[in-house]
């Protein structure tokens, strides 16, 4: 027997549900990736030094503290949440309170007495000098 061919149609409004669904649960537990979401950094590096810069807006330069063990660099912190009265009622919160931990494995070893970290308007840049022996070096080849 064959069975005829019968159309389904959904609501519109049962994908957006779905996509809601789906935002709340990353918001929940982060992203799909498992990869934290704050702070974001970026890092870039030549041959002679490795950059991170990290974003923390709202986070006080006291609340921050940068670590260097074993070419793992950490950065950790906490951002409080603002103070609310009594009598304010919160109709959304998006953005993230509460203690933080980045960690980073350097792509090559580090002179970590010449680190330098400067912090302003929200923006932590961390330099992180190459070690000289670590360095690319130009062999010069020779004739005979």
């Amino acid at each position: 027997m064959i069975w005829p061919m019968t159309r389904v149609t959904l609501p519109v409004d049962s994908f957006q549900n779905f996509d809601r669904l789906y935002r709340d649960m990353n918001r929940l537990f982060g992203n799909y990736s498992g990869s934290p979401t704050f702070p974001i950094l970026n890092v870039w590096n030549d041959d002679s030094e490795a950059v991170v810069s990290v974003e923390l807006p709202g986070v006080d330069r006291k609340d921050v503290n940068v670590s260097v063990h074993e070419n793992v660099l950490t950065v950790e912190g906490e951002r409080k949440s603002e103070a609310l009265a009594e009598s304010d009622i919160q109709v959304r919160r998006e953005r993230p309170a509460g203690r933080f931990t980045r960690s980073l494995r350097l792509p090559f070893e580090i002179e970590a007495d010449k680190i330098s970290a400067r912090y302003e308007n929200g923006l932590l840049n961390i330099h992180l000098p190459r070690r000289e022996a670590t360095k690319p070096r130009k062999i010069e080849i020779t004739v005979g």
